[in-house]
């Protein structure tokens, strides 16, 4: 089993897909998406320019990050703006010491479903 290098935990086990495309979450899973989703923050709080970049486009205030926190929803959202940037997302995942793919994986965790393109 994989391990993660800078934690040296194993690597969480891959998704199980329900009939009609639903994704079963361990507890496991979402533990350890929960602690990648955390680490980013921690990191775009480290680095200012990410913070600046972070703050502007979700228009949170910096007094309400602790609290927002808190909030369903706002983790995955977290995980969605690191990985939307492939500048970001490759930089934290080397922070992290993951696969950047595992922060997309992370993000549908917590989300609670897997997202699919829409396509023509």
């Amino acid at each position: 089993m994989k391990t993660n290098r800078r934690s040296g935990r194993a690597a969480p086990p891959p998704l199980s897909r329900l009939p009609g495309g639903n994704v079963r979450v361990r507890a496991d899973q979402r533990d350890a998406a929960l602690e990648l989703a955390v680490a980013a923050l921690g990191f775009i709080a480290t680095e200012s320019d990410e913070l600046s970049r972070f703050l502007a486009l979700t228009g949170i205030d910096p007094s309400s990050i602790r609290t927002a926190a808190k909030e369903p929803g706002f983790l995955g959202g977290v995980l969605a703006y690191i990985a939307g940037n492939e500048r970001t997302l490759l930089a934290f995942a080397a922070h992290a010491g993951v696969a950047p793919e595992e922060i997309e994986k992370a993000r549908i965790i917590l989300a609670g479903t897997d997202w699919e393109r829409d396509t023509p």
